[in-house]
């Protein structure tokens, strides 16, 4: 189930938020994980017990590392809860390349049926391990309720696409939360407004995006090519980030705070500034877990960047099982040690707006790999991009598209850049100063919702389309 189908949003979320606010506070926790569980079953009934058993030996190894005799000890359950932890989502979302590597390297005939990707299992499995390594560096304590930790590693409004919520930051909220009309107001404020990103602006550019990657590079001119990448870069930012805006919305309603995950990337200026604000708690988990193990940057020069390539191929890894995901996390690597180097300074001392220019050819560049099934796709459609094949004129097929969904595009632009909270910032101060135009603001503000509201119904019950990126993930 996702947020933008009507059966969770007429449905499975009434349903829920009628229970749990009926219900005594004792009884709140059991009732949304009891919800989540129905939320992951929905689609993938047989996956919920692979959850479950994940939340259950980190539960364990999580007692046995605070309650370890000795460093040694804590040290040994830890290495084996990441081991534990890695092979489960090794076997299911890298079995099937690994036997395919094989076979092409060693020209061997392994035959293996193809095993699914469970929804969700890169974000639960890496909330998993960071309860234990944080219990193992004391930032926070074992939790001894199995209840509690269920509700952590499985709460619906972030299961199958993040953010990555620290368990850290959340502990105090599983014991105790505040929910308040406003609050509440506010959560379902946010959570429109990503529908809004995904349902609105996403899917057609997502349309738009599989029709033009779906064509033979023979078939491609240099117009249909950029039509085709600036939509994708729309549709991943207003999908991922539409996704993150409905989890923050939906925590808030249960009185919950997840922390930002998304703050404009799109108007960077540099690649190292660009990462700092995209998928913000994937960033700062591998920051955390992986790069300062390495040793971060407080070891020698080389040592610096061998573990900004490592920690960057990995996450590219992690995005997916495919050697061109693996090729697009170590061309920012690449691209980020240049920036320590001395790149970034020097872009920071030209002209504005060729900072934001280089920054926006970088990550489309990036984003061809992406998308991409292989790497042969990829170096064809880039090079067609910059006009080295096929037909470098503004096609019939080109206009055609422009002249479609020119609004979407523009749409797309304009609100990935911060116009709109500049614009009711302003508006919200000069409201403040008179009763009236508070009211009118009000009255304004919630009319708008409700009519988002109604034109995102309407465009889910007349369209068939409503994919989601991250699913792969």
């Amino acid at each position: 189930m996702v947020f933008s189908n009507l059966v969770f949003l007429f449905l499975f979320l009434p349903i829920v938020l009628v229970i749990y606010f009926l219900s005594p506070q004792k009884l709140r926790n059991t009732i949304l994980l009891l919800a989540s569980l129905v939320f992951y079953a929905w689609g993938e009934p047989k996956y919920v017990l692979l959850m479950l058993f994940s939340v259950f030996i980190n539960y364990l190894f999580g007692l046995l590392v605070e309650f370890g005799s000795s460093n040694r000890k804590k040290k040994f359950f830890l290495s084996i809860a990441v081991i534990v932890n890695l092979i489960i989502l090794g076997f299911f979302k890298y079995m099937n390349f690994i036997v395919a590597n094989l076979n092409e390297l060693f020209h061997l005939s392994i035959e293996m049926d193809p095993i699914p990707l469970p929804i969700g299992i890169s974000f639960f499995t890496f909330q998993a391990m960071s309860y234990v390594v944080d219990v193992y560096r004391k930032d926070a304590p074992a939790q001894r309720n199995l209840l509690d930790l269920s509700l952590y590693i499985s709460l619906f409004p972030q299961l199958i696409a993040g953010p990555i919520v620290r368990y850290n930051t959340v502990a105090d909220q599983i014991k105790k939360r505040i929910t308040s009309f406003s609050k509440f107001s506010d959560g379902v404020s946010r959570f429109i407004l990503g529908l809004a990103k995904k349902v609105l602006i996403a899917n057609p550019l997502g349309g738009i995006a599989d029709e033009i990657f779906a064509l033979p590079a023979e078939s491609l001119t240099t117009g249909t090519a950029w039509i085709g990448i600036i939509a994708y870069t729309l549709q991943i930012y207003f999908d991922f980030s539409g996704y993150s805006d409905m989890a923050i919305g939906l925590g808030k309603m249960f009185g919950f705070e997840f922390e930002e995950n998304f703050n404009y990337p799109y108007i960077s200026r540099s690649i190292s500034e660009f990462w700092r604000r995209w998928h913000i708690s994937l960033g700062t988990w591998f920051k955390d877990y992986l790069y300062i193990p390495l040793g971060g940057n407080r070891v020698s020069t080389f040592k610096i960047y061998r573990n900004l390539l490592i920690v960057w191929t990995v996450t590219g890894f992690w995005h997916g099982a495919s050697w061109t995901f693996m090729a697009w996390g170590f061309y920012y690597g690449v691209i980020i040690s240049l920036e320590k180097l001395g790149l970034e300074k020097l872009i920071r001392s030209t002209w504005r707006p060729l900072q934001h220019a280089y920054v926006i050819l970088i990550f489309m560049v990036g984003w061809v790999f992406f998308r991409a099934d292989n790497f042969t796709y990829s170096f064809d459609y880039i090079q067609i991009m910059f006009g080295g094949g096929g037909d470098i004129h503004l096609n019939q097929e080109t206009f055609l598209y422009l002249a479609d969904y020119w609004f979407v595009f523009l749409l797309g632009i304009l609100f990935s850049t911060p116009v709109y909270p500049k614009i009711a910032g302003t508006i919200n101060i000069i409201a403040e100063k008179n009763m009236l135009l508070r009211l009118v603001r009000d009255v304004v503000s919630s009319s708008m919702y409700l009519i988002l509201m109604i034109i995102i119904t309407m465009y889910l019950v007349n369209s068939t389309y409503n994919p989601f990126i991250y699913f792969r993930f």
